[in-house]
């Protein structure tokens, strides 16, 4: 079992990277291989909107890009492995650029023929729901907030994740992060330690 982690912070020692590298340990654990990425040492560029990528060539796992860059080899570990876990900062009540570029090259896993124009597209390699995925976003306002803090950033997510046919198992707020008492910071990375060993628990059970 292969579980992987994807950071959308641009500090690969902050607050959102050490509350995933804590849930990959979780993972871990539990049997699982991880690998993180750190999307901003990665090559990843903006989606162009051309549209080829999901209307043509639908025997592929990963539809063609023109864009040279990294998204295509992330892909192929991408749809190998059987959980995700992700982590971002709220940055304007949302996912913050570097991730959602990342989301938005995601529809190179779909495919929508042109003459289905204005339905959604479809997943290439739909996971049944036998494949999860656990969420974590950071904010600087407290856990009272995440609705208006989280959620936007959940549903981002989640989105790419429904299309997929993936289950999100836990959706973690961490708030506050700039006034978080030591005490509180550990129950925060147990949280996330123990969202990595559900995850793994998850998939094991999905495929009884």
């Amino acid at each position: 079992m292969r579980v992987l982690g994807f950071l959308g912070s641009p500090h690969v020692n902050g607050k959102s990277a050490k509350l995933l590298k804590k849930a990959l340990e979780g993972a871990a654990s539990a049997g699982a291989e991880v690998k993180e990425f750190d999307l901003i040492k990665m090559n990843i560029k903006y989606c162009s909107g051309c549209g080829v990528c999901f209307t043509t060539k639908p025997e592929l796992r990963i539809g063609k890009c023109s864009l040279k860059d990294d998204a295509p080899g992330i892909f192929e570990e991408y749809i190998e492995a059987d959980g995700y876990i992700y982590a971002s900062p709220v940055y304007d009540v949302f996912v913050p650029a570097l991730m959602k570029t990342f989301l938005e090259r995601k529809i190179m896993l779909t495919y929508r023929p042109k003459e289905l124009s204005g339905k959604l597209p479809e997943s290439r390699g739909p996971a049944m729901f036998q494949k999860k995925a656990s969420i974590i976003v950071t904010g600087n306002c407290i856990d009272e907030y995440r609705e208006v803090m989280g959620d936007p950033c959940f549903e981002a997510y989640e989105g790419h994740l429904m299309i997929e046919q993936i289950e999100t198992v836990d959706k973690m707020y961490c708030g506050g992060v700039e006034i978080l008492t030591e005490e509180e910071w550990n129950k925060k990375f147990d949280e996330a330690f123990q969202m990595g060993v559900r995850i793994v628990q998850e998939i094991e059970k999905s495929r009884q």
